[in-house]
C-alpha cells in the first residue's frame, strides 16, 4: 500500500514518450508565463518623450534636494554651530560614498566594454591574420590575468601558443583552455536560477510573486554570469546586460516557450494534470534557462565555436532533477 506521507518523486522513465504525451489546450485568457512578462519588462524601450520626462523629473528632484540640504545646513549653522558642523561632516561622507559608488559603476561599465571589445576582436580574428588572432587571444588572457580559476588554462595556452600557426586553431585552443571551466560555472548558475524560479512558481500561489521572483532572479543570474566571465557588472551595468540579453532573445525568437520543450523534458501534459502551478513552474524554469544561456552568449568574451553550448533541455533536466528528487 502506498504511504500517503512518502515524499513525491517523479522518475522521467515512468513518463510516456513526448509523441504520446497528451497536450493541454491553450487557455486564451491565461496570462503568459512569468518569465515572458519579466522579459517584456526588461526589453521594453521608452520613447524620447519618456526620456525627457524622467530626465527632467530627476533633475528637479536633485535641485530640490540640494536646495533643501543647503537651507537646512545654513539654518543649523545659524542656530547651533556644532550641529551645523556635524551636518556638514555627514553631508561630506554622503557625497564621498556617492562618488565612490559612481566610480565603481564607471569601472564596471569599463569592464563590460573590455569584454565586448575582446568578443568583437575574437570574431574578427576568425577571418583575419595570425597576428590578429594572437592579439585577440592576448586580449582575452588579459581579462583573466588575476583569476586563479583559469591559471592552469593560461599556462597551457602559453605553452602551446608558439607552436600554433593557424588563426582558427589558436582561437579554438584559447576558448577551450580559458573558457571551458568558466562555462561550467556559468551553467551551474543557470541551473540554480531555473530551479529557484520553478520552485517559487510551483509553491507560491500569488500571481505577481512569480513575476517579481523571475525578474529579480534573472537579473542576479545575469550579473553573476557577467562576473564569471570577467564583466563585474554594477547596478547600471546589470540592467544594461539584462536589456542586452532580452534583445538577444527577441532577435533569436527565444522569448516564448512551447509545449515541445516541456514535453521533451518531462511531458507537459502529465505535469499539467499533476498540478497547474507545477506545470507553470516548469515553464518558467525553462524560460529562465533560456535567459541564462542567452546571457552566457552575451557575456562571453568569445563566441561558442570550439566548445559546445549547453542546451535548454539539458539545463532544465538538471534543474528539475534537483527539484523533484532533492539532488543537485
Amino acid at each position: 500500500m502506498t504511504d500517503p506521507n512518502a515524499p513525491f518523486t517523479l522518475d522521467p522513465a515512468d513518463l510516456p514518450p513526448p509523441a504520446e504525451t497528451p497536450q493541454t489546450a491553450a487557455q486564451p485568457d491565461a496570462p503568459p508565463p512569468a518569465m515572458v512578462r519579466a522579459a517584456g519588462l526588461g526589453r521594453r524601450r521608452g520613447g524620447w518623450l519618456g526620456k525627457v520626462f524622467w530626465g527632467a523629473l530627476g533633475a528637479l528632484v536633485l535641485v530640490l534636494a540640494t536646495n533643501a540640504l543647503t537651507v537646512t545646513i545654513n539654518d543649523l549653522i545659524s542656530r547651533n554651530a556644532v550641529f551645523g558642523q556635524i551636518a556638514l561632516v555627514l553631508l561630506g561622507l554622503l557625497l564621498f560614498t556617492v562618488l565612490i559608488a559612481l566610480i565603481r559603476e564607471l569601472a564596471a561599465l569599463s569592464r563590460l566594454a573590455s569584454v565586448e571589445t575582446a568578443r568583437a576582436a575574437s570574431v574578427a580574428a576568425r577571418s583575419g591574420t595570425m597576428a590578429e588572432a594572437r592579439a585577440a587571444a592576448e586580449t582575452v588572457v588579459k581579462l583573466y590575468r588575476n583569476r586563479a580559476d583559469v591559471r592552469w588554462g593560461k599556462a597551457e595556452l602559453a605553452g602551446r601558443m608558439a607552436e600554433l600557426v593557424d588563426p582558427d586553431a589558436l582561437l579554438d585552443v584559447t576558448e577551450r583552455e580559458l573558457l571551458a571551466p568558466l562555462d561550467r560555472a556559468a551553467e551551474q548558475e543557470v541551473v540554480s536560477a531555473a530551479r529557484q524560479v520553478a520552485t517559487v512558481t510551483a509553491v507560491v500561489p500569488m500571481a505577481a510573486a512569480d513575476v517579481v521572483v523571475a525578474l529579480v532572479t534573472s537579473t542576479r543570474m545575469i550579473r553573476r554570469i557577467a562576473e564569471i566571465y570577467g564583466g563585474r557588472a554594477g547596478t547600471l551595468g546589470a540592467w544594461r546586460l539584462f536589456r542586452a540579453v532580452m534583445a538577444h532573445l527577441v532577435a533569436t525568437g527565444a522569448v516564448a516557450v512551447g509545449d515541445d520543450l516541456i514535453s521533451s523534458v518531462l511531458g507537459g501534459g502529465v505535469l499539467s494534470k499533476v498540478s497547474r502551478r507545477f506545470g507553470e513552474g516548469v515553464v518558467n524554469g525553462a524560460l529562465t534557462a533560456r535567459v541564462g544561456l542567452a546571457a552566457m552568449e552575451v557575456c562571453r568574451p568569445m563566441p561558442f565555436v570550439a566548445t559546445k553550448r549547453a542546451s535548454v533541455t539539458s539545463v532544465v533536466q538538471r534543474a528539475l532533477t534537483g527539484l523533484f528528487n532533492g539532488r543537485g
